[in-house]
């Protein structure tokens, strides 16, 4: 009952706190979402992000009050383990562990996405807002891998270098 208990609490909370990620990331690079992608990310953030930026101003232009409060979703959602036995502090650093798997998964999937986009419809009205989200990630890479063939493997050596970041992190936490 507790794995079902914990499947349910996971994937809210993987929603929630991958569009509190996105927020962040958004506000971060400076692009503005389109009108459907704002609507859907403030309403279902502004709850939490609200309250929060009375506590946690904006610090350096970062909307600081989103990334904490995607830490807290993990963090609450970790805290399921409690009633597993697991002890507080096993518990925060499980959530920090998963946090930071959140922040990378949510790359990789933005740069799937990108590919997918470039495949099937470079014209989607959502093209250009995806790949200014990428922009950050793939332009020092585009720097320094050319083009091959007309194919640009910076996506790939992106996804490879995130797949090494995951497991680096999986070893520093667990070993």
């Amino acid at each position: 009952m507790l794995t079902i208990l914990q499947l349910i609490v996971d994937t809210a909370a993987s929603v929630v706190g991958g569009v509190l990620l996105l927020r962040f990331w958004m506000q971060v690079i400076r692009v503005r979402p389109p009108a459907s992608v704002a609507q859907f990310t403030f309403t279902l953030t502004d709850w939490l992000v609200r309250p929060l930026r009375r506590v946690l101003p904006g610090v350096g232009g970062y909307d600081w009050a989103s990334l904490i409060g995607a830490f807290l979703v993990v963090l609450l959602a970790s805290c399921v383990l409690l009633l597993a036995g697991a002890s507080g502090q096993t518990v925060l650093l499980y959530a920090l562990f998963r946090f930071l798997n959140w922040i990378i998964y949510g790359f990789m999937g933005l740069l799937i996405i990108e590919v997918i986009f470039s495949w099937i419809n470079p014209h989607a009205p959502l093209a250009p807002f995806v790949h200014a989200l990428n922009d950050p990630l793939l332009r020092p890479l585009r720097r320094l891998i050319p083009p091959v063939g007309g194919l640009d493997l910076s996506v790939l050596v992106a996804l490879i270098l995130l797949q090494i970041l995951k497991y680096l992190l999986g070893q520093a936490f667990f070993f």
